[in-house]
């Protein structure tokens, strides 16, 4: 960045906070702080609230009795007024203070200590390049800094959380097509991003960053280069190793006791034709152990080998234990966009579950003695599985399910641990899918097909248990749910939805408790957080490119408006 668009940045910054007031001082953010995140029950200190990616919270003053109260407190505008424009971004909360990024990855800190305004305190814009980012989806918090992405070009900011000037800034643009949209993971004095930007031909990778001065300390790509492990299955001629995807565009999780950070990879390209990239194409579609001190590979699980449908498998990895047979046992368990929800060892991928929540018609089933689809053959050039979904020159225009976003996709789960369940956001429906070998090419931006909507995209909250790999409970509504979900010890789940509903449901029966239509609609997660004895809910509306396509066979919501707003709920 240049010094007079720095300065630029600097001077909007405190100009902003100064009109504000003088910032209240807070505590850094230390490593030991996130560790034991559940000590501060009020504050929601990085993008899953927790290491382990449950984004369950323990508040308890908003529960399924007095939910039916629950009304706005306030709200707050983000962001302009470009119909383009989307949030899908985590808020994160500290003592009353809210940080928060729209889709320009610019970064907002909010005083919400009154509990009926959010005022904000600083802004501060890196001059992203326009049309701005696919996404951005949230900030992290350690030591006096907010760590933050943009996505164009590629960067990595830390700002001073009190004043909103700009500390440190890496540029991570090694490739034209890289971008940066996953909220950062920080872990201990590390910052790891993954690299975004994988179906437009970028090889991916996770990155370690100095979090202190944004130094890059190591790089691990997703796609293995030739005579590196995994290359082996990179079997064309075409080089597609070099633009190979498995993009890391969601966050990760990291589990303390045993020192392991867990990724979820996406899919390889060209998306739909895998006779492009012959092979399994590791390691993509994959989730991936990794030590965070020096980047070592642990272990890693493929979920779906030579993918042709773009089953990025990007759903958070949620850290859960559980007693199975008499021993407790911790677990990683994933609502997988294939539509399956796998639950395996967290210290080498042994598979417990592997079962469907959502219509699934592209294989028969999961072996899981390997994990991997049962129709699965050990080198193959390509995977049919089944072939009923399986596009091919000679059937072409299959019917895919669950639909080309998936089930599940990065609109998170979540997990309580009073429950046991896991609350799964989930399309329901198929699409219809045909590839093209004229798009299997950078001219074709890697695509290698059309995908189109087949039917009317709905939302279903699926209550799973994630050891017994059954589905409990569903609460259906007629609007897809990119928003993500939140469980807390109140004894509610809440979802949002495509046609602007925030709604309540209750974690056991799955009964609706409390709804409110907002007028736009939700991609961004809520969250739950408390100050000066009060809980509060928040939710950001800002409907999402992917959001917005499954409105397109729901004629009643066409002239919908889209708008990035903050809306903060509580009850008196």
């Amino acid at each position: 960045m240049d010094s007079r668009r720095r300065n630029t940045i600097h001077a909007l910054a405190l100009a902003t906070a100064a009109a504000a007031g003088a910032p209240a001082f807070a505590a850094d953010v230390t490593f030991e702080r996130l560790v034991n995140a559940d000590k501060e029950p009020n504050n929601w200190l990085f993008n899953h609230r927790s290491y382990n990616g449950q984004r369950f919270s323990p508040l308890t003053q908003i529960n399924r009795d007095n939910v039916k109260n629950m009304k706005l407190a306030y709200a707050v505008a983000l962001g302009g007024t470009a119909t383009g424009e989307n949030i899908e971004a985590t808020a994160l909360v500290e003592d009353g203070f809210i940080y928060h990024i729209d889709n320009w990855s610019i970064v907002y800190k909010i005083d919400a200590r009154s509990g009926d305004a959010g005022r904000i305190v600083w802004r501060m814009d890196p001059g992203e390049e326009k049309p701005p980012s696919w996404s951005n989806r949230g900030v992290a918090l350690w030591g006096n800094l907010v760590i933050s992405v943009a996505g164009w070009p590629s960067r990595v900011i830390g700002t001073n959380k009190e004043t909103g000037k700009v500390v440190w800034e890496t540029n991570m643009q090694d490739q034209p097509t890289v971008e940066l949209t996953a909220a950062p993971l920080v872990v201990k004095d590390k910052v790891f991003i993954g690299a975004s930007g994988g179906d437009r031909g970028t090889r991916d990778w996770l990155a370690s960053l100095d979090a202190a001065t944004g130094k890059v300390l190591w790089k691990k790509f997703t796609v293995p280069a030739p005579g590196e492990p995994g290359s082996e299955t990179w079997k064309d001629h075409n080089n597609a190793w070099q633009t190979g995807g498995g993009s890391l565009w969601t966050t990760g999780t990291y589990d303390p006791d045993s020192n392991q950070i867990f990724w979820g990879t996406g899919n390889p390209v060209p998306m739909f034709d895998p006779t492009y990239r012959p092979g399994d194409n590791l390691y993509t579609n994959s989730v991936i152990s990794w030590n965070p001190d020096d980047g070592k590979m642990n272990w890693y699980h493929q979920y779906t080998p030579g993918d042709g449908w773009d089953y990025d498998a990007i759903s958070t990895e949620i850290i859960i234990d559980a007693n199975v047979n008499g021993q407790s046992r911790r677990f990683l368990t994933q609502s997988n966009r294939n539509g399956h929800v796998y639950t395996m060892e967290s210290a080498n991928g042994q598979m417990l579950v592997a079962k469907p929540y959502t219509n699934v018609n592209w294989t028969a089933g999961i072996d899981l003695k390997t994990g991997k689809p049962v129709e699965y053959v050990a080198n193959a050039d390509r995977q049919m599985y089944n072939g009923v979904a399986t596009a091919t020159l000679d059937h072409n225009n299959v019917k895919q399910c669950p639909t080309l976003g998936g089930g599940n996709n990065f609109w998170p789960s979540s997990y309580s641990p009073k429950t046991k369940l896991l609350y799964i956001p989930s399309d329901s429906g198929c699409d219809e899918l045909k590839i093209d070998p004229n798009l299997s090419n950078p001219k074709g931006v890697w695509k290698g097909g059309v995908p189109t909507t087949f039917e009317r995209i709905e939302g279903d909250l699926v209550a799973f248990d994630p050891i017994a790999g059954e589905i409990k409970k569903k609460a259906h509504w007629p609007y897809a749910s990119h928003a993500g979900s939140l469980a807390t010890a109140g004894g509610l789940v809440y979802s949002a939805y495509a046609d602007g509903t925030f709604a309540a449901f209750d974690d056991e029966s799955m009964e609706l408790k409390w709804k409110i239509n907002m007028g736009a609609g939700f991609t961004a997660p809520p969250i739950s957080f408390g100050y000066n004895g009060k809980q509060y809910i928040a939710a950001t509306t800002g409907l999402s490119r992917i959001a917005r396509g499954t409105l397109l066979k729901s004629p009643e919501t066409n002239e919908m408006r889209n708008s990035t707003v903050m809306y903060v709920f509580t009850v008196d």
